[in-house]
Order: C-alpha cells, then structure tokens, then sequence
C-alpha cells in the first residue's frame, strides 16, 4: 500500500500503531482522518495548523530529522490533533503540543512534543454555530 505511513514510535497514548494513512474529508478541507491501518476504530481528526495560524514555530531535533530521513526541513507536512467535545462544536480545538510530522517521500511519520512552553498547548477554532 503506497498511501500507508509508518510511524515507527506510534502516536501519544497509541504507541503500538505503526501503520496510518491519510483520508481527506472534504476537497479543499484543512481536516483530515489519520487512521489506523491496524485497528479501524481508532481514527484521529488531524489539520494542518497553517491553516489556522500565521506562526506555529515546532522544534525538530537531530534525531527525529533522522528518523524521518529528512534532508529539509520543506520535505516534511505538520499535522495537529483535532478536539472537539461532545455537544460542544463552537469549543472545537488544535492541540499544538504534540505535532505530527510526515515525510510523505520517505511514507514516515513521528509525533514530536513540544516541550519549550512557547505556545499554547490548544487554540480554540471559534467555529460558527450552524
């Protein structure tokens, strides 16, 4: 399967899942699914977060650029979780903490937690009531 992404440490709180793969919403939608290819409950909500803002700088060390086979740093997309609570759309948010990098060249992809405290681990979406 060419449209599958390892994730050789898995994700937060999903470390034994490996194997993801990408599925677009909506053509044009910023969201996407990032679903499992070993369990098909677990799906997560994912964007890309400049879509939203104008600056969300993320740290990359050594190790995770080699991880990902990273030659630059353009190589790479950034994905963030989505939450939304049940029943409470208007209080949808990005969760900045823990960014996901793939290297769609390489199929690889790492969540890296962002440790320095620069921004804020959630911004609120403010989505509109329909």
């Amino acid at each position: 399967m060419d449209k599958v992404i390892y994730f050789p440490r898995g994700l937060m709180g999903f470390e034994d899942k490996h194997d993801f793969t990408l599925l677009q919403l909506k053509e044009g939608s910023p969201f996407l699914v990032l679903q499992s290819m070993d369990d098909p409950r677990l799906g997560l909500l994912v964007a890309d977060p400049y879509s939203f803002l104008e600056d969300y700088p993320i740290r990359v060390g050594e190790a995770e650029q080699k991880l990902l086979r990273l030659q630059n740093i353009r190589q790479v997309a950034v994905l963030v979780t989505v939450s939304i609570p049940k029943g409470e759309p208007e209080k949808t948010a990005l969760n900045l903490s823990g960014p996901i990098l793939v290297n769609h060249q390489a199929r690889l992809g790492l969540q890296i937690p962002q440790t320095d405290g620069k921004f804020p681990s959630q911004v609120y979406l403010h989505m509109p009531k329909e």
